[in-house]
């Protein structure tokens, strides 16, 4: 898992149909987490806001903690972090 800040939302009215009804975000991890990416789309099934700092799943467990086994999904926030003592953001 990494933690992230939502930075931002995307809408797509035309995508795979075991996606549909679900919201993604723009996720910015914090710079200890970054790796070759400053920012990606996570889906979002638990009502992340923009400016909410993130937990995030991804790859095969992402798939598993949003539900959505047959999905094409590789990112998925899974938490929103209450107290973040020791992050830089």
């Amino acid at each position: 898992m990494i933690v992230g800040k939502v930075v931002g939302s995307i809408v797509s009215t035309r995508k795979c149909d075991n996606l549909v009804g679900n919201k993604f975000m723009i996720v910015e991890p914090v710079e200890k987490m970054k790796s070759h990416t400053d920012q990606f789309v996570a889906i979002d099934n638990i009502g992340a806001g923009i400016g909410e700092i993130v937990l995030v799943a991804q790859g095969s467990a992402a798939r598993i903690g949003c539900g959505l086994e047959t999905a094409p999904v590789d990112a998925a926030i899974v938490g929103i972090v209450d107290d973040g003592a020791g992050l830089e953001l």
